[in-house]
């Protein structure tokens, strides 16, 4: 083979590999790995870490979700829903996007898919619904009188708002938004010291308060007064070993346990412990400002409003001494507290 020949077949493999480096492309010739092209994506991770353990809960509690995505004029461009609850446990669920540049505002509920708590008071419409139209509101039912009532043990409801800024920059950005919790569990424990049997049937556990609707931001709106019920009552019995002796005692124990919506600092709702038979008030107390008081065993820097957001369970003990009320203490979430006064009502 000649010299020339031998020239011409380099220049002509140069050529080739020339061409397999300088790839047809955007504005600084790279393709993104992973993605194929020189689009722009989003994708949009989500974590429930608001609470009052900071560990993200994502995983193991949420079972639905929406994401809506609204445009600088709060037009709703685009929505994505499931209720693929393996999905959203597997710990890599995100919702990828592909937005024009611009400035958006991502609005997420999760929990409303089954629509059995909750629901979204809009029917969405791309184009067309607004940002401001997205409330939430709890389902309640109304008695004869027209008072609204809420019986059952709901199902949790998740909210979470953020802003996104999409470039024209090719790319994969990831962006991750926390979710706040708004339903939470009271446990009311009745405990008969001297042993004698307590009947669970024997009263009435009630709360009251206007809570039950939710604007796109999740500030509370203005509601009718909602009386939440026990979904749950029981009767069970403890042994205790006093003093770490051979005596044992029994304690009977009464369990009442409601499911209410978000509380407001400021604005307690208030719990009620009636008996069945005579309607007597026995217990009446502010719910959100006793649950306030223990909240510096927990994080004493934290405002009031984010230790009642942070907490979505509340367990209260009352004791009993052969049916009396001993009410200079009660317990809230194991903490201990001293009442001022010998009357809870």
């Amino acid at each position: 083979m000649n010299r020339v020949h031998i020239f011409r077949r380099l220049l002509l493999a140069l050529s080739m590999v020339a061409t397999m480096l300088v790839v047809p492309s955007c504005d600084n010739g790279l393709i993104f790995e992973g993605e194929g092209d020189c689009g722009v994506y989003y994708r949009i991770r989500f974590k429930y870490d608001y609470n009052i353990k900071f560990a993200d809960a994502f995983t193991n509690e949420v079972n639905s979700l929406a994401l809506y995505v609204f445009d600088e004029n709060d037009i709703l461009v685009e929505e994505i829903a499931t209720t693929d609850k393996e999905a959203l446990s597997m710990g890599t669920f995100e919702i990828p996007l592909e937005l024009a540049p611009g400035n958006y505002t991502l609005l997420a509920w999760g929990g409303l898919q089954n629509e059995e708590s909750f629901d979204m008071l809009a029917d969405t419409k791309i184009g067309e619904s607004k940002l401001q139209e997205l409330q939430v509101k709890m389902h309640r039912q109304h008695d004869a009188e027209g008072n609204a009532t809420v019986g059952e043990d709901l199902l949790p409801l998740y909210h979470g708002t953020m802003t996104l800024e999409v470039t024209d920059y090719p790319g994969t950005y990831t962006e991750t938004m926390s979710l706040m919790k708004n339903t939470n569990v009271v446990r009311i424990l009745l405990h008969e010291m001297s042993g004698h049997d307590v009947d669970a049937d024997k009263f009435i556990f009630e709360i009251r308060y206007d809570n039950g609707f939710y604007d796109w931001n999740n500030t509370l709106l203005d509601d009718e007064m909602i009386t939440y019920t026990a979904w749950h009552q029981s009767t069970g019995t403890a042994d205790v070993d006093e003093n770490f002796t051979k005596a044992i005692t029994s304690v009977n124990v009464a369990l009442a346990e409601l499911t209410i919506g978000r509380m407001r600092a400021g604005d307690s709702p208030i719990l009620y412990i009636k008996s069945r038979e005579t309607g007597e008030v026995l217990v009446r107390l502010p719910l959100a400002d006793y649950a306030l008081l223990v909240k510096g065993n927990y994080r004493e820097s934290m405002s009031d409003q984010e230790y009642l957001d942070r907490q979505d369970e509340y367990t209260l003990s009352f004791f009993l001494n052969e049916g009396e009320w001993v009410s200079t203490v009660i317990y809230i979430n194991s903490w201990r507290v001293v009442l001022n006064d010998t009357e809870l009502n």
